[in-house]
């Protein structure tokens, strides 16, 4: 989408502003912000708004935010004094002012797309608008089914809060709430809806009250086909209701984010690489390097390397190559030390091209994992959360860190967070064998034991499932089992041994140490 004002064009498919065809140097946080004010210019935007949306909740002085809407005034060529374009409302907060023409990438503005001044209300959009280059997704407005006009603020605000959070995703667009909100009260043709709005996606949900408890449903449809993708429904009592959002909030997008990857990637699957753009090339990756075998990682590395030489500034390409080139070392399927190189370079390149990206971050958290480098990988992991507060990834690799570290109790609370977060996440591989050794570093062994004879019933081909059963079951006293597991394991790996765990697995000093012992016990030399 591209946002037009005096002559400044603000391109959110390529994150850049731009005055006439001169490109205009902001700093990441400074775009989201001018972005966020763009995007709700119909309204006033608080200081907790924006903490909200452009610091993910975290924490910003007044300072902080002064001097960022300083930095955006000046990328305008507006200022305090003047405020032609942003606009200060003492103890209220701050609102862009100026006419606004939107359109979507590569075509004219629509006369019906050009903002009226900001005291008239607006009238739907009607024109229907091809969708942007990433996929698109719109939250419609919750439907109040309780009877009761006071619910209405509650699935107001859960539609708000679920158009926020999925805001903080790189992988969307997700359409403003003024645009999505001029749906509100009628009767939607979601077909009609996504062709209006310009989107592939839709999501839409009720909230029913009864008593002091509310029900709320919500379905992600593809609009191409009006297949569900994904519904459930969540369950709770109104007695804190901001806290119930900000619940339904965090597990709803949580379990967006993976099945629109999936479903972006079967899309992707039906057309040859040489036609896939960028996010194409990403997507179609994703969905097959979670599989977690050792050809649909080699197929996925290939995927995101002609993403990279392609597009060699697309930060979620760089990303991604690196988290999966770790992740491959890290299982065994690759070697660990050019990969580790490789990424790192990777990985600070993601960050360079877009320091929002939690990806980028979670990739940084990775790297310093396989360095044996804990604090520095809970700090990476936690950036990303701080960008995006319902990243289940972020918490799970973090949680695995710890679990390596020999952390077990705060290592439990990251992985069972991750795994309640996105419970269908197919990623969930990995952090269910963060559970078994965080179970095994604790000396549960029986609990580890079984946890990961679980897991590798369901992946027999991952290695790493085999590994983590094999010394728990020694640990546990259960050895004609960890002897048929580790024979198992060497039909699987056949270089596994007690010096290729010890150089290639990233467990610290005394974790490593007690893994080996297992492994000892079970008869591997």
């Amino acid at each position: 989408m591209q946002f037009h004002f005096a002559d400044y064009v603000l391109d959110t498919n390529r994150r850049e502003l731009r005055r006439s065809s001169e490109l205009v140097a902001v700093e990441p946080q400074v775009y989201d912000l001018l972005l966020y004010l763009i995007e709700n210019r119909d309204r006033v935007v608080s200081k907790d708004d924006l903490v909200a949306s452009v610091w993910g909740g975290g924490v910003a002085s007044d300072a902080t935010l002064t001097s960022r809407v300083y930095a955006a005034r000046k990328a305008l060529g507006d200022s305090g004094e003047q405020q032609k374009l942003i606009r200060t409302f003492p103890r209220r907060g701050v609102r862009f002012v100026g006419l606004v023409h939107t359109q979507p990438d590569g075509d004219p503005p629509a006369d019906d797309a050009i903002d009226q001044p900001p005291e008239d209300t607006q009238p739907p959009l009607h024109l229907p608008l091809p969708p942007p280059d990433r996929p698109a997704i719109a939250v419609l407005p919750f439907v109040n089914m309780s009877g009761d006009p006071e619910q209405e603020y509650f699935s107001d605000g859960i539609s708000e809060d679920l158009i926020t959070a999925l805001s903080r995703l790189r992988w969307f667009f997700v359409i403003a709430r003024n645009s999505s909100f001029a749906y509100k009260g009628k009767a939607v043709d979601v077909k009609r809806a996504a062709r209006e709005l310009g989107v592939r996606y839709v999501l839409e949900g009720s909230v029913r009250k009864g008593g002091n408890r509310v029900r709320i449903t919500a379905q992600l449809i593809d609009a191409a086909t009006g297949n569900h993708i994904w519904a459930d429904r969540y369950d709770g009592e109104l007695t804190d209701v901001f806290a119930l959002q900000d619940e339904i909030t965090r597990k709803v997008v949580s379990a967006i984010e993976p099945r629109l990857l999936e479903a972006e990637g079967v899309r992707a699957l039906t057309r040859p690489p040489a036609d896939l753009d960028a996010w194409e090339l990403v997507a179609r990756g994703s969905s097959i390097f979670w599989r977690m075998t050792p050809a649909n990682s080699e197929a996925a590395i290939d995927l995101y390397r002609e993403a990279v030489r392609r597009h060699p500034t697309y930060a979620p390409a760089h990303s991604m190559l690196a988290v999966a080139l770790l992740m491959s070392g890290f299982v065994g399927w690759t070697a660990v030390t050019a990969n580790v190189k490789e990424a790192a370079d990777l990985a600070a390149r993601a960050a360079e091209l877009d320091g929002s990206d939690p990806w980028a971050h979670l990739a940084l958290g990775q790297l310093a994992t396989m360095r044996k480098q804990t604090d520095a990988a809970e700090n990476a992991f936690k950036h990303a959360l701080d960008l995006n507060p319902n990243f289940a990834a972020a918490h799970g690799f973090l949680g695995y860190a710890l679990a390596l570290a020999g952390q077990s109790e705060r290592a439990l609370e990251h992985l069972n967070q991750a795994l309640s977060l996105s419970p269908h996440d197919p990623q969930n591989i990995v952090f269910m064998i963060g559970v078994g050794q965080a179970l095994y570093q604790a000396q549960r062994y029986n609990e580890a034991a079984n946890y990961s004879h679980s897991v590798a019933q369901q992946r027999p081909e991952h290695f790493g499932a085999h590994r983590q059963l094999c010394a728990s079951l020694a640990q546990a006293g259960r050895m004609e089992e960890a002897r048929a597991t580790l024979e198992r394991l060497k039909q699987l790996q056949p270089n596994v041994s007690l010096a290729w765990i010890n150089e290639n697995l990233p467990l610290t000093p005394d974790a490593m140490k007690h893994y080996l012992d297992g492994f000892w016990k079970a008869g591997l030399e």
